[in-house]
């Protein structure tokens, strides 16, 4: 069962696609807002969640205190959890929903919107080519102290950044590892 973990929905159950997504657990969930929190990088922030799946991360980070969401997926059956959570947390107000893949929503550049705060939890299956062509387009998309969280599977290596970041520290939990990076005028 997923829920959020703190905030305002504290507690709030969290509904979750039938197939085709991998949530990230409450646990590890709670040990990278723990890191965010640290770096004051969850308030007031512009959040993105590419790949968004339940739409949990960035749901957390609005119970947590973001001004705002965008969540992005192509899967009918996430975008329907992701409405259905968004509605029972009571956070809808803050958050805009787009069914679309992540790589023609980087592509559109998002109107102009600059992001604070970004989650991107691809399918393990997506090769490191495909995820460095997604980063280098969201480079464009994210301001001067940015946060950039990147989920994989452990076993993939260190995600291939744009050359304006920098990777700020990674962590692993059994087969999911995690690396937190900024651009490099960012400092922590």
């Amino acid at each position: 069962m997923t829920r959020v973990i703190a905030g305002t929905a504290k507690g709030q159950r969290l509904v979750v696609p039938d197939m085709g997504t991998r949530p990230t657990s409450d646990r590890i969930r709670e040990s990278i807002f723990a890191r965010l929190d640290s770096w004051n990088a969850v308030a007031n922030a512009e959040t993105l969640d590419l790949f968004a799946g339940s739409g949990a991360l960035a749901i957390e980070s609005l119970s947590r205190g973001a001004s705002r969401a965008t969540l992005v997926d192509s899967s009918a059956k996430a975008i329907k959890s992701v409405n259905q959570n968004l509605a029972s947390t009571g956070l809808s107000g803050r958050a805009s929903v787009t069914r679309q893949r992540a790589l023609a929503f980087l592509q559109r550049g998002a109107d102009g919107t600059l992001y604070e705060l970004i989650f991107v939890d691809p399918p393990y299956a997506m090769s490191e080519t495909e995820l460095s062509a997604h980063l280098e387009l969201l480079s464009q998309m994210v301001t001067n102290d940015a946060t950039i969280v990147i989920e994989r599977a452990a076993r993939s290596p260190e995600p291939v950044i744009p050359t304006e970041w920098e990777m700020l520290s990674s962590r692993k939990w059994g087969d999911t590892a995690a690396w937190f990076a900024a651009p490099i005028a960012h400092e922590k």
